[in-house]
């Protein structure tokens, strides 16, 4: 299954502290930037540090006998796909995605027939404002080619250009485009909001990071207030959300449960086993929700849309999600500058069921040219377009979300 990237910065995680020195990073979808290079040097007290941390809390026990100081870059390969060593650059970035910082041109991109194409970009970026469009396909960075060159060799040239202007010439329908732009800082938003004329609310989630859960409270009480009542409904829009905060995912989750399991962890050392439960309190007092989600719904989008369905608190419709259910931890090694991303437990949801590899099966399966049809910018701008049909279908489905609550 294909993951977008972002270039230059880190994946979307979750980041909690467990009482140790740890820093927890749980149900990250692993859109990793590069793996650990082959020419990368660890010393005996590095790989002594390395191999400890993966014999005490990796989540499976392996034999790790056999490491020795020449193939320790391998051993990585050997765990799983979101186990890996982070240098300065990798850690630091990954902290600022969990603050809802992102440092770079503002691209997502995967690797498509050995091409990077751009997927998406950042509202408000240099790369939004410069033009550049899904669909583009990377051709140059400054005067290097990069038409077949990985992801990691792109990060690592737009990452040297700092903060510098830079030239990025993309191909469009078979014509290159040369544009100036120049890294900076953007504010990740990882909540948008709409009120629909049925006076159901829309919220777009598109990340969980340590502002989310404000966000999304401060988005509905202004949804409320704009209608002059409390809400008929509310959509929660989780499509193509890669995950976040652990913390924000279980915060945002009890915002609308009264009580009940969240999500549960269960790993081999005791602090991987924990059990999160709402508290009392439904921000919408018990009014129906809806929650899309499609395959690229992951990590924390599934803690959340897991946490709504097997409580009964909502109806999830779209697709079948991505099924990210292993748990990373941060493991800060030497003095802290770097770390080792392990996998240290799995996630279940409140009905005990695990989603690695599986996802969170939706309610009302919709094919996918109906989900298109759905889309953000119909619903967000609905009230503008012809769509209203696609409005109304969305009313169905919350009347629907009713019912199972009558139930």
């Amino acid at each position: 299954m294909k993951k977008s990237h972002q270039i230059a910065a880190s994946t979307h995680c979750i980041l909690n502290h467990w009482q140790m020195a740890i820093t927890t990073l749980l149900f990250c979808i692993a859109l990793q930037l590069h793996t650990v290079n082959a020419a990368t040097q660890f010393d005996n007290e590095q790989i002594n540090e390395i191999v400890y941390h993966i014999h005490t809390y990796y989540v499976e026990d392996i034999p790790l006998s056999h490491i020795q100081a020449n193939n320790i870059n391998s051993l990585f390969k050997d765990l799983d796909p979101y186990s890996k060593y982070l240098s300065e650059h990798e850690l630091e970035a990954i902290f600022s995605a969990a603050n809802g910082r992102y440092t770079g041109i503002g691209i997502e991109v995967e690797r498509v027939d050995e091409r990077i194409v751009i997927v998406n970009t950042l509202p408000g970026s240099p790369a939004a404002q410069a033009g550049i469009e899904g669909g583009d396909k990377l051709v140059a960075i400054g005067q290097t080619d990069v038409t077949k060159k990985d992801i990691a060799h792109v990060s690592k040239l737009l990452r040297d250009a700092k903060f510098a202007t830079i030239n990025i010439t993309v191909e469009r329908a078979k014509t290159n485009l040369t544009l100036a732009l120049r890294r900076q800082e953007i504010n990740l938003e990882s909540v948008s909001s709409q009120l629909l004329k049925s006076g159901n609310g829309y919220i777009e989630l598109n990340s969980f990071n340590n502002h989310s859960y404000h966000d999304v409270s401060r988005h509905i009480n202004k949804l409320i207030s704009r209608n002059g009542a409390p809400l008929t409904g509310l959509i929660i829009d989780l499509r193509d959300n890669p995950g976040g905060t652990l913390s924000s995912a279980v915060a945002i989750s009890d915002l609308f449960l009264q009580a009940g399991t969240i999500v549960t962890t269960k790993g081999r050392f005791f602090d991987a086993n924990q059990r999160f439960s709402a508290e009392h309190g439904d921000i919408l007092n018990g009014a129906p929700i809806v929650v899309l989600i499609n395959e690229q719904s992951a990590s924390a989008a599934e803690i959340l849309a897991g946490a709504l369905q097997d409580n009964g608190r909502a109806l999830i419709i779209g697709k079948q999600s991505y099924g990210k259910g292993s748990v990373q931890s941060l493991i800060p090694l030497g003095n802290g500058t770097t770390a080792l991303k392990l996998t240290t437990a799995r996630y279940f949801t409140p009905s005990g069921q695990s989603i690695e590899g599986v996802g969170i099966k939706p309610d009302i399966i919709i094919t996918p040219q109906s989900l298109s049809n759905l889309s953000k910018d119909v619903i967000m701008n609905g009230e503008q377009t012809n769509k209203i049909t696609v409005l109304a279908k969305l009313d169905s489905h919350i009347m629907t979300a009713k019912r199972l609550l009558q139930k």
